[in-house]
């Protein structure tokens, strides 16, 4: 089954290999993540899916193959070309991973206040309207500690966009969460894809949801591509 048809991908694996030693986390992978799509990346644990993502973000690199972002492989990146591809990029940590000293507000405020130097009136403005894009504008002052699971998801989201990135990546966004919360933090993960523009990887183990929301699946099994295309053609195939 061969990926959906995008003419220009803003991710591109091309023949991946990486591993440790003797133990091959990806052989071979390739596939491609479609501009403005959601690809959902799933398999067993192990299977080299958070891997996945640490090769796009070039915290790793590959023994071989291409990693092509919009056209340039991050594998061959210098130190400042990387750091100019990262500022296109967001990420969601698994649970979260709040500053638990630091407010709502603070918390979405830290790349902004890392990474551009703005007035601090303008820096509010782009706080509040990133807390507004997931229905948190009145918890701008509260701390982590007083927020619950979901909407604690949900800063760590705002805080991904903050620096409004094309690419948004998601490692298990869902993981601990009650069904409510779980559903509401798929569909804001879709409504923030169309509306912003982006192209989003999630990385999940549920099924119903992540199938629910994606415009393309990848499965990988053992270091290799099981199945892709989209949910229903992959239903179809395993």
């Amino acid at each position: 089954m061969g990926p959906i048809d995008s003419a220009t991908p803003f991710i591109e694996l091309r023949n991946l290999t990486f591993g440790y030693g003797e133990r091959r986390i990806l052989d071979d992978v390739s596939f491609s993540v479609p501009r403005g799509k959601v690809t959902a990346l799933m398999g067993a644990s192990g299977g080299g899916k958070t891997t996945v993502l640490r090769l796009i973000g070039g915290q790793q690199r590959a023994q071989s193959g291409e990693l092509l972002l919009d056209g340039q492989d991050v594998g061959r990146m210098d130190a400042a070309s990387l750091y100019a591809a990262r500022r296109r990029m967001g990420m969601l940590f698994q649970f979260g991973a709040l500053f638990t000293d630091l407010s709502v507000f603070e918390n979405v405020a830290f790349p902004l206040r890392e990474h551009a130097r703005l007035p601090e009136a303008l820096l509010r403005d782009i706080v509040l309207m990133k807390l507004d894009a997931v229905g948190l504008r009145g918890a701008r002052d509260l701390m982590p500690s007083e927020v619950s699971g979901g909407m604690a998801r949900r800063v760590a989201l705002a805080r991904a966009i903050a620096l409004d990135p094309e690419l948004v990546m998601y490692d298990e966004p869902f993981a601990g969460l009650d069904p409510i919360s779980l559903g509401t933090a798929a569909r804001l993960i879709r409504q923030l894809n169309d509306a912003m523009g982006l192209t989003s990887i999630v990385v999940s183990h549920d099924l119903d949801e992540t199938f629910h929301i994606a415009d393309q699946v990848v499965i990988l099994a053992n270091g290799k591509v099981a199945a892709q295309g989209t949910p229903a053609e992959v239903r179809a195939s395993t």
